[in-house]
């Protein structure tokens, strides 16, 4: 793709790689400059010393014979009587009148020259060199830096195609697998590779599809589970609409179908907006130290009447005072669940008790209860509707949904635990505050 991640890696790193491949031969070129014209004075000075080195043997020095030695070399010799020659440079001068042996660039007759000068007695010797002949030998040391800078700018390309490659693969492959989840289409898990940064993009996108697969999948099953539960009570209510209209059935004995399926529809609906102001960002839970004792007074006298008409014994457990920090509203609406779970449940003659302790309240009731396998899942919405519908009284299948999520938000939990035919109980367990939680038994 064209300004794609893997065209501005392969640019990016083209451009680290030009620069650093030119910024290699503009030092290598000076480097190999200087090593040049070292080797030349060191040359140089090595021929002055072997000359002048054949007066101390008793030979004498006759240049005009050396000078077409020296024409070969492009070079040529000096004998000046002066000891530190006017036209050298001044530190040479010096060296020259302290009996040492001197080198470096001096410009003769216009000419710039490499020099070496060797004392004489009498006199000095002076070797002079063009530095074009110094110009010649570099210029086989630059081609060379300039062939293997070439080489290692192609395999430098060769590593960065491949690993802008590397890098921008698991990238396009997430890309492409988000594209496919835009159009609504669940792709396969993007494979797992390249740098750790990379690869946890990877484990995050695939957590993030499988977790958008499930939500779609509950909102689908939720859909699915409120259209059955709405289609129900509306077909009693239309056929019995429907008997009346032919006088196939008393009225007075439809108009009490009509008003429960209507009471079942209107305890469905507020259900479901209970549950769309918990998924809201306004919703709001305010958490203050409160007596889960008196809240389970307070239920139980709200289902008194209803647990006399079941025949069911309802009372409440709490012998000392049961702080704990929630919400007390939401409180009293998760026990009235739990109660009215409990009593439509429990046969007659059973019993119901709510009991309070610090941090803790627990409804409790001797009903036909749950299975173990039906307990890991009584808290997901409509489970219990669809598993236990056609067998028994229950609601609409979003009670104890209602019950988790008031709880979870006041930070709290909840848990059921059961012994068909025996005992199930349902707890909450809230936090307790500072100072009651010291004076509580270890």
């Amino acid at each position: 793709m064209r300004g794609g991640l893997r065209s501005r890696l392969f640019r990016a790193i083209g451009v680290v790689v030009l620069i650093c491949v030119a910024l290699t031969i503009g030092l290598g070129l000076v480097l190999t400059r200087r090593a040049v014209e070292h080797a030349t004075l060191k040359d140089l000075a090595h021929q002055a010393d072997l000359i002048a080195g054949t007066q101390v043997t008793g030979i004498s020095l006759n240049l005009p014979k050396l000078r077409p030695y020296f024409r070969a070399q492009h070079e040529q010799a000096l004998k000046e009587r002066a000891r530190a020659p006017s036209f050298l440079p001044a530190r040479a001068q010096q060296r020259l009148r302290q009996g040492l042996p001197a080198q470096g660039t001096v410009t003769y007759e216009g000419i710039p020259e490499y020099f070496a000068a060797q004392g004489l007695n009498p006199g000095t010797l002076i070797l002079l060199r063009p530095q074009s002949q110094a110009a010649s030998l570099l210029s086989p040391y630059v081609w060379g830096l300039l062939v293997a800078a070439a080489a290692g700018g192609l395999l430098a390309a060769i590593a960065a195609f491949l690993l802008a490659r590397r890098i921008s693969r698991p990238v396009d492959r997430i890309s492409a697998a988000a594209r496919t989840l835009t159009r609504g289409t669940h792709p396969e898990p993007v494979p797992v590779e390249g740098a750790a940064e990379i690869a946890t993009l990877a484990v995050s996108f695939n957590e993030l599809a499988a977790q958008l697969r499930q939500a779609q999948e509950a909102e689908r099953n939720f859909l699915l589970s409120v259209s059955h539960e709405l289609k129900t009570p509306l077909t009693a209510i239309r056929g019995y609409a429907e008997a009346v209209e032919d006088g196939a059935v008393d009225p007075r004995e439809a108009a009490a179908t009509v008003a429960a399926e209507a009471r079942r529809l209107e305890r469905l609906v507020h259900d479901l907006l209970d549950l769309a102001r918990m998924n809201r960002t306004d919703f709001s839970v305010r958490n203050t130290e409160i007596d889960l004792g008196e809240v389970a007074e307070d239920a139980v006298r709200r289902y008194e009447q209803q647990a006399e008409a079941f025949g069911v014994e309802l009372r409440t457990v709490a012998d000392a005072p049961a702080p704990a920090i929630g919400d007390a509203d939401r409180v009293l609406q998760v026990v009235s669940n739990l109660v009215e779970n409990a009593l439509r449940l429990t046969p007659p003659g059973g019993e119901v008790r709510v009991v309070a302790a610090p941090g803790m309240l627990r409804v409790e009731d001797t009903g036909p209860g749950l299975a173990d396998d039906d307990t890991q899942r009584a808290f997901e919405r409509f489970y219990l509707h669809e598993r236990y519908g056609r067998e028994r009284k229950v609601g609409t299948g979003l009670g104890l949904a209602i019950v988790k999520e008031l709880t979870l938000a006041m930070g709290g939990s909840v848990d059921v635990e059961s012994r068909p035919g025996t005992l199930t109980a349902f707890t909450v367990r809230l936090g307790v505050p500072v100072a009651a939680r010291e004076t509580l038994p270890a």
